[in-house]
């Protein structure tokens, strides 16, 4: 089955992030909504993860890219760069594609963009969001 993409995560926990808290909506944060947005910024909470995230993002334009490439960037062994892209797919901030023996990951669009939402202020600019 080499070069077949195989989908392996479908269901992600920031997918209803961006319908539950849009930006500017003035609304204090439920508390599942709460849980979800902090387990994202668990997961980015960390160097080397935002590493990862700046690479896969930086090389969108050539679609998904496979874990081999990001080992010696980041100067970990392979085992702790794919824990690292792990937690980021858990946090349904990257999906990860089966190639062979290879995993590559892609950016999950508009992840953070509704992660980064969920704690903006309105968009009239008022500070009181409840």
């Amino acid at each position: 089955m080499t070069g077949v993409a195989i989908p392996i995560r479908t269901t992600l926990p920031l997918t209803d992030l961006a319908s539950c808290c849009p930006p500017g909506a003035g609304g204090v944060l439920d508390q599942a909504s709460a849980e979800r947005l902090a387990t994202v910024l668990k997961a980015l909470a960390e160097p080397n993860r935002l590493r990862l995230i700046s690479m896969i993002a930086a090389n969108a334009a050539a679609g998904a890219t496979c874990v081999c490439d990001l080992i010696e960037p980041v100067g970990l062994s392979q085992p702790t760069v794919s824990h690292h892209l792990k937690v980021l797919t858990d946090a349904g901030l990257l999906a990860r594609e089966q190639r062979g023996k290879w995993a590559y990951y892609s950016l999950v669009p508009d992840a953070m963009a509704a992660a980064a939402a969920a704690i903006s202020p309105p968009a009239d600019g008022r500070a009181d969001r409840g």
